[in-house]
C-alpha cells in the first residue's frame, strides 16, 4: 500500500507544471477561446476566417496591435466588444482578474495561484502580490475611465452615441498599450488634435512605467524615497521619449510622405506621438511605412527597449536596457559594481539582464531569418514586422497582411513569446542552484 501511494504521489508530481508553463497554458487557452468568439457570425461582417480570428485574439491578448482586417469595419459591435475585454484582461494579466474574483468571493489565493500570479506580475517574491492586485485594477480603472471622459470631448461630436464607444475602446486600447484602433489609418486624422496627442499618449506611458512604479510614486511622493527601480524606470523613460520625439522630428522633418506637408505645430505633435509610441503602443497619427530607413531603425530600436516591469508594456525593458548602459560605463571605468543613485547592482542583476538581453536578440533574429525565408519583400519591411510583435507594439508597414500562413504563424508565436516569455525566463532567471563543484579560474580572450 505503501509503494503504491509513493507511485501515485510520484505521478501527480511528474505532472504538475512549473507556474510559467501553467501561465502560458492559460495564456493560450485564452488566446484560442477569444479566437472562437471571434469567428462566430455575430462577431464580423462576413470576411473573416478562423485564422484571421485566432491571429486577431492573439494580437489582442498579448496586447499587439498588429492585425489583418481593419478592426472597425470587419467586426460588429460585439466583436469590436470581444477585442476590448482580451485586450484587458492580457494587459492587466490573466490572473489578477482571478485573484480579484476569488478574493470578492471571499475564497483565500493560495500557494500555487500566488506562484502562478507571480510570474504573471514579473514579481521575485509573493508577499504582498494581492495587495499589487488591487492597486493594478484601481488604476487601470481610474486611468482608463478619465481617458474615456476626456476622449468623448473629441468622438462624440464626431459620431455621436458611436463616440462614447469610440472613446472607451481606444482608451482600454491605449492604457494597455494595445494600439488598436477603429479606424483603418489608426489616429492619423487628428494628427494636429492636442486632446488625442495628450491622453492617448499620457494613458500608453502610465500603463507602460510599470504598476509597481505607480504605487510606489502614490506610496512615497518623494524624489528621495523612491526605490531604485522607480528611479531608473522613471529617468530611463523620460529620456527615452526625449530621445525618441527629437530624432524623429529631425529625421522626419522635411519628408512629404510624413511630415513634410503637415503645419509646424502638427509637425510638433506629430513628433510628440510617433516618439512615444514605439514603447509598445503601437498608435500612429502618420503613415508609419513612409518613414525613412533610418526612422525605421530608430523606431525599431525603441521598440525593442519597450516599457516596464509589471506594465501593459513589451520589450526587453526599460531597466534592462538601463543596467545594460550602466555596465558599459562601469566597465571601461574599471569598476566591479554597478551604481545608481546611491545604490548598488550586483554582478547577479548583470547576469539576468545580460541573459534576457541575448535570448531577445536571438529571437527576433531568427525570426526575421524564418520569415524572409517563407516571403520574399523588403528586408526592412519583415525586420520591422517581427521587431513589433516581439516588442508588443503593434506599428506596422503593411507587411504582416501579405505573409503567407508560416508568416503569420510565426508572427502570431512571436507575438505570444514576447508578451509571456520573459515572464517565464524571469522565474528561471530568479532560480538559484548553489554550485556543488568549484572550478578553477580560465582565461578567454575577448574584443
Amino acid at each position: 500500500m505503501a509503494r503504491g501511494a509513493q507511485r501515485v504521489k510520484a505521478h501527480r508530481v511528474g505532472l504538475s507544471l512549473p507556474p510559467p508553463a501553467v501561465l502560458g497554458l492559460l495564456y493560450l487557452v485564452f488566446i484560442v477561446i477569444g479566437g472562437l468568439l471571434l469567428w462566430l457570425p455575430v462577431s464580423h461582417h462576413g470576411d473573416i476566417g478562423l485564422s484571421e480570428a485566432l491571429f486577431t485574439s492573439t494580437s489582442a491578448v498579448t496586447v499587439t496591435g498588429l492585425v489583418l482586417a481593419d478592426t472597425g469595419a470587419a467586426f460588429t459591435g460585439f466583436g469590436q466588444a470581444v477585442i476590448a475585454l482580451l485586450i484587458q484582461f492580457g494587459g492587466l494579466g490573466l490572473m489578477t482578474f482571478a485573484v480579484l474574483v476569488l478574493s470578492a468571493l471571499g475564497i483565500p489565493v493560495g500557494m500555487p495561484q500566488r506562484l502562478i500570479l507571480r510570474e504573471d506580475l514579473n514579481q521575485t517574491s509573493i508577499s504582498n502580490l494581492t495587495v499589487l492586485v488591487r492597486v493594478i485594477i484601481v488604476v487601470a480603472l481610474v486611468c482608463e475611465g478619465v481617458g474615456a471622459l476626456l476622449l468623448a470631448f473629441v468622438f462624440v461630436p464626431e459620431y455621436g452615441l458611436n463616440g462614447i464607444w469610440q472613446a472607451i475602446f481606444h482608451s482600454v486600447s491605449a492604457f494597455n498599450n494595445a494600439g488598436f484602433a477603429l479606424h483603418p489609418d489608426s489616429l492619423s486624422q487628428w494628427v494636429g488634435n492636442p486632446l488625442i496627442n495628450i491622453v492617448i499618449t499620457l494613458l500608453f506611458i502610465m500603463g507602460g512605467i510599470g504598476f509597481i512604479v505607480v504605487g510606489d510614486i502614490y506610496q512615497a511622493r518623494r524624489w528621495r524615497q523612491l526605490t531604485l527601480h522607480s528611479k531608473l524606470m522613471l529617468v530611463g523613460t523620460a529620456f527615452l521619449i526625449v530621445w525618441g520625439c527629437v530624432w524623429f522630428a529631425l529625421l522626419e522633418w522635411t519628408n512629404p510622405a510624413t511630415l513634410g506637408n503637415l503645419s509646424v505645430g502638427d509637425k510638433l505633435w506629430a513628433s510628440w506621438f510617433q516618439g512615444v509610441t514605439p514603447r509598445t503602443a503601437g498608435f500612429n497619427t502618420i503613415d508609419t511605412a513612409g518613414m525613412h530607413d533610418s526612422t525605421t531603425v530608430m523606431t525599431m530600436t525603441l521598440m525593442l527597449v519597450g516599457g516596464g516591469s509589471t506594465s501593459t508594456a513589451g520589450g526587453i525593458k526599460v531597466t534592462t536596457f538601463a543596467v545594460l548602459l550602466l555596465a558599459t560605463v562601469a566597465f571601461f571605468r574599471r569598476q566591479t559594481t554597478l551604481h545608481a543613485f546611491g545604490r548598488a547592482l550586483g554582478v547577479e542583476e548583470v547576469l539576468k539582464v545580460l541573459a534576457l538581453t541575448m535570448i531577445s536578440m536571438l529571437l527576433v533574429l531568427s525570426g526575421i531569418f524564418v520569415t524572409a525565408i517563407s516571403h520574399d519583400g523588403q528586408f526592412l519591411d519583415l525586420a520591422f514586422e517581427v521587431t513589433s510583435a516581439f516588442g508588443t507594439v503593434g506599428l506596422s508597414r503593411g507587411a504582416t497582411g501579405e505573409l503567407d500562413g508560416v508568416g503569420r504563424a510565426l508572427i502570431m508565436v512571436i507575438m505570444f513569446i514576447g508578451r509571456v516569455g520573459p515572464l517565464a525566463l524571469g522565474f528561471f532567471l530568479a532560480t538559484r542552484t548553489v554550485p556543488r563543484v568549484k572550478y578553477p579560474p580560465g582565461q578567454v580572450y575577448l574584443g
